[in-house]
């Protein structure tokens, strides 16, 4: 599991630092991906190769499932912590998710996600957040 939020600085090859606190949980080896909501998704090996078992179940005869296993699939990567525990995100990535010179890494319970600084400003402060919002969707995913 991932807690927390941290900002740090992409260098010049396009790495990024993973806090201490997330590297035991993810491991040496990773999968980075296209996210939703324009953020990148960080899984651990073991994590993506669940993800991966259920993006196979899928319909493959349906139109949008193939779109789905694409958008996820198409552009990841697989790679490993460096000595200092950065993670390469390769320019593809770095477009997708806006990431230019700061990333925010926050933490869900199954992964790791990485955003541009401006796209988590954005996020956390529209109103699709509100607490009410929130509370609300709560009660409707019956949490």
């Amino acid at each position: 599991m991932f807690l927390g939020e941290f900002t740090h600085s992409l260098d010049a090859k396009g790495r990024i630092i993973i806090p201490s606190k997330f590297r035991e949980s993810l491991g040496f080896e990773y999968v980075l991906t296209k996210g939703l909501d324009g953020c990148l998704f960080l899984f651990s090996k073991e994590e993506w190769l669940l993800f991966e078992e259920k993006l196979r179940m899928l319909p493959f005869a349906n139109k949008e499932a193939r779109a789905f296993v694409r958008f996820f699939t198409a552009g990841a990567t697989e790679g490993s912590l460096d000595k200092q525990g950065r993670v390469l995100i390769p320019q593809n990535l770095r477009e997708h998710s806006e990431i230019e010179e700061n990333g925010v890494i926050i933490g869900t319970p199954n992964r790791i996600e990485i955003w541009s600084e401006e796209n988590w400003d954005n996020y956390t402060n529209s109103e699709d957040l509100s607490y009410e919002k929130i509370a609300s969707q709560m009660e409707e995913l019956g949490f």
